[in-house]
């Protein structure tokens, strides 16, 4: 499976100047990712002033155009901005998601704190099971392991999804041995997909594709495609992690072959 990120909270058109803002803008994005390998759509969402927002309407408009224009799993984040009210954040679940982001713990997030109380974090996950939403635990440093497995011990009706993000200033660097010691610690039938921030991106990709994974990429992980040039699209991020996942050996998930592999409805 692989996961576009492909606008995150923070990039703005000054630093990415092919960021997919308008829903017109995300449902051709989705298109050009879909035809690259993409399965699953991960969906934060900006204003008419191309600010972040967590707006309810907002998120219906992009979802819908995604959904009118391909079979791609729409994933909505729980996490928004670091700046973002709990009350904010949640709003969107309300639009019943196959899937949203979950992160089980606080972490430094450069120079901010990505601030998840362990009541929070209940909140949204009882929330999100309430409106049959599966989550994928967002694992940012080790301890969020632990935190996802007591979360699913009060509701151990759904598949186990983790995501790991490595590199993030403040987070769990992506050392050579990240992926292998996370991995070891997740449930035996738990799926999993990682991520590198920036020039992490390859070392991680590769270490997920020979060690069982699942890869994110897009625009709110990865700004350069190579030293010195912006990426010109998420779809041509994905296409490189697909052509390094043949190279592997991995065959490429539809959408379809992704609901299964997540129990999805």
């Amino acid at each position: 499976m692989i996961t576009v990120a492909a606008i995150g909270a923070e990039l703005t058109r000054d630093d990415q100047p092919n960021l997919p803002i308008t829903p017109e803008e995300i449902a051709a994005d989705a298109v050009a990712c879909r035809a690259a390998g993409a399965s699953i759509y991960h969906l934060h969402v900006r204003d008419s002033s191309g600010r972040p927002t967590m707006d309810v309407e907002t998120f219906r408009s992009a979802r819908d155009a995604i959904n009118d224009a391909t079979d791609l799993i729409v994933q909505f984040t729980s996490g928004g901005a670091v700046s973002d009210t709990e009350e904010a954040r949640a709003a969107p679940l309300e639009l019943q998601p196959e899937m949203a982001t979950l992160t089980p713990g606080s972490v430094n997030f450069g120079d901010e704190v990505f601030w998840n109380p362990k009541d929070l974090v209940h909140r949204f996950y009882e929330r999100m099971r309430s409106l049959s939403i599966v989550p994928e635990f967002e694992i940012f440093d080790s301890g969020m392991v632990a935190g996802a497995e007591r979360l699913h011990r009060d509701s151990p009706d759904h598949h186990l999804h983790y995501d790991f993000v490595l590199g993030v200033p403040g987070g769990m660097p992506a050392w050579p041995d990240a992926i292998g010691f996370l991995s070891s610690k997740l449930p035996e039938h738990a799926t999993w997909s990682a991520t590198g921030i920036g020039r992490n991106h390859l070392p991680v990709t590769r270490d997920a594709l020979m060690q069982g994974g699942h890869v994110r990429t897009g625009f709110e992980d990865v700004l350069f495609y190579e030293r010195g040039r912006v990426a010109a699209s998420n779809a041509e991020l994905i296409g490189r992690v697909a052509a390094m996942a043949r190279e592997a050996g991995r065959e490429i998930a539809t959408p379809g072959q992704a609901r299964l592999l997540l129990e999805l409805a």
